[in-house]
């Protein structure tokens, strides 16, 4: 990653050390030898951790703390600490996102991120000391800013406290969404038309109940989001490598804790067996559950969407989507339900991702497991794309949905759907014999209950009423 087109000069350079060997790194650069070495062995993704911002201002956030901790105890001179706090600060705040190009698809357990936060800040600590770049005499990336620390406990603690950012953007969006199905709720409320199950028509209902449902159906899924939190607070920041906490002061594991809530405003607690918390990786595939369980009701969802608006003219053609954008390269006119389609394939990926957190949850040997960057790459990736989808979802499609109230009205005027709600009234049998006259020849089941004198005009029209189909309780429907 040194080389320099043909004809340019060389970039300058400084050399540093690693137990390997010696390497030339730009001079410029805040990262250091093990950023360097990384990049060049894990050319993955093409995706750097650089751009996972809740995970940079979560490391942030871990390495401020740590700093304040160890100099409370005396491990860390107040000197070094307030420079390495205020590049952990300038970390957090975005500044040097740039500098982190390792993958976001690592081995190593995400000590590759770990050292690539390392090197960043003491490079910039150096620099607002007054040193150089490199000059890691005067203060060093693993003695200094990782003191106390190993990657085992610094990287899940961080990925922990990025995953509840992103799970609070995810539950926001997600609310606005409810909040959409149940304004159209209220707005079809008064619209009968026929339900269906397995795509045969049904018993009637309302438009406004199947968009309430899917208000609903939503709604559960924020109540799901909302029991991670305890799980998601609990982190294992002092374990160091396995959990016994080794190279840590003995009170180190609750100062950093109490700093790291001061610096992030969030309630976490340590957890009560740091070698159990170290080896299992269990909240993660919780997480991935609950988000495949509501990327598949929204894609269920986005299936009723379609075809509830297929057509216009051999579909259902119930409800109008807003068009946003031509349909087709060849068919003049047509226009799909392209935001839909999108969410489905969102929630596609979810699916996806959740079957890769289950294995490399499972995939854990002994003390450590190896594979949580995957399992944040995809968690992150997750919870961003479905933040989006709903967002779009929303804005694009949900919150302009009409509905086609002369196709609904002629289908209810049409349907012997009617005839289930007489069944109580005229018995089983004779209310079947009145669906297949009906259907045998077009003749209104209304016209044939009065024909053969089943029900009088005025109770048969009660049952006929809205709130009667639509099952709301009305008093006629006593027998």
């Amino acid at each position: 990653m040194l080389l320099e087109p043909s004809g340019t000069e060389a970039a300058p350079t400084r050399l540093e050390r690693d137990s390997l060997g010696e390497r030339a790194v730009p001079s410029s650069a805040y990262w250091g030898i093990s950023t360097l070495r990384a990049v060049e062995n894990f050319p993955v993704s093409g995706r750097p951790v650089g751009t996972m911002r809740s995970l940079i201002w979560a490391f942030g956030s871990v390495k401020c703390a740590a700093a304040r901790a160890n100099t409370a105890l005396g491990l860390l001179d107040p000197v070094r600490s307030r420079a390495i706090e205020q590049a952990a600060l300038e970390v957090r705040d975005g500044n040097f996102d740039a500098e982190f190009p390792v993958d976001r698809i690592q081995g190593g357990a995400g000590t590759s991120t770990n050292m690539n936060v390392n090197e960043v800040i003491a490079n910039r600590a150096l620099e607002i000391l007054g040193f150089d770049k490199g000059d890691y005499a005067e203060l060093d990336p693993i003695d200094h800013v990782n003191r106390g620390q190993s990657t085992n406990d610094t990287y899940p603690t961080a990925v922990k406290i990025s995953l509840q950012s992103a799970l609070l953007d995810y539950g926001r969006e997600h609310q606005l969404l409810v909040d959409s199905f149940a304004a159209k709720s209220r707005e079809f409320a008064g619209i009968v038309k026929i339900g269906r199950t397995q795509l045969q028509d049904a018993v009637p209902m309302t438009l406004g109940q199947e968009f309430g449902a899917f208000a609903e159906t939503l709604r559960e899924d924020l109540a799901r989001m909302s029991e991670l939190g305890p799980h998601l607070k609990e982190i294992n920041l002092g374990a160091t490598a396995i959990g016994t906490g080794i190279t840590a002061h003995p009170e180190y594991r609750a100062l950093v804790t109490r700093e790291l809530n001061e610096l992030t405003g969030l309630d976490l607690v340590s957890a009560l067996d740091l070698v159990e918390a170290t080896s299992d990786t269990g909240v993660f595939m919780l997480l991935s559950g609950v988000l495949k369980r509501s990327a598949v009701k929204l894609s269920k969802i986005c299936n009723d969407l379609r075809l509830l608006s297929s057509g216009p003219q051999a579909g259902f053609n119930e409800i109008f989507l807003p068009a946003v954008q031509a349909g087709s390269s060849i068919m003049p006119g047509k226009v799909n339900p392209v935001i839909p389609e999108m969410v489905n394939q969102v929630a596609f990926r979810v699916v996806g991702a959740d079957a890769t957190v289950t294995m490399a949850v499972e995939g854990g040997q002994l003390q450590l497991n190896a594979f949580e960057p995957v399992m944040a790459d995809c968690l992150l990736e997750s919870m961003e794309w479905l933040t989006s989808a709903c967002r779009i979802l929303r804005t694009k499609c949900v919150d302009g949905i009409e509905a086609n109230e002369p196709v609904l009205a002629r289908r209810m005027a049409e349907s012997v759907s009617v005839v289930t709600g007489m069944a109580p009234f005229i018995g089983y049998s004779n209310a079947a014999k009145l669906a297949k006259e009906s259907l045998a020849t077009g003749r209104g089941i209304r016209d044939l209950v009065i024909e053969y004198g089943l029900l009088e005009a005025d109770r048969l029209d009660d049952l006929l009423s809205p709130s009667a189909l639509a099952g709301v309780p009305h008093p006629v429907l006593a027998p």
